[in-house]
């Protein structure tokens, strides 16, 4: 879903993330009933802010990118909701990587 869509720009260094799905079975084959799934540490990144703003003022630019694959932390963000999806807004800071 692109950004024009959700009619939702993050200001500064926050960023808008869709979950991915995590596997519905384990390497064996047992499928994982919902009630026992985790929820996922990855997403892809939707929208971005700027930047950060720093004392003086200056902008700088972020290094994650709308289309990122990224990994957070597990109580990383905002849990949201926007045109019936759910979505989670962060800062940047709270991005562990970006998966390649």
């Amino acid at each position: 879903m692109a950004n024009a869509e959700l009619n939702v720009r993050p200001l500064h260094d926050r960023i808008l993330v869709k979950r991915m799905t995590e596997e519905e079975k384990t390497a064996g084959g047992i499928i994982i009933p919902d009630s026992a799934k985790e929820k996922p540490q990855r997403g892809k990144v939707v929208a971005t802010g700027k930047g950060r703003v720093t004392e003086d003022g200056k902008v700088l630019p972020l290094e994650v990118k709308s289309g990122d694959s990224i990994l957070f932390g597990k109580y990383s963000g905002t849990e949201l909701k926007l045109e019936g999806e759910e979505f989670l807004m962060m800062r940047e800071e709270d991005v562990l990587g970006v998966l390649n």
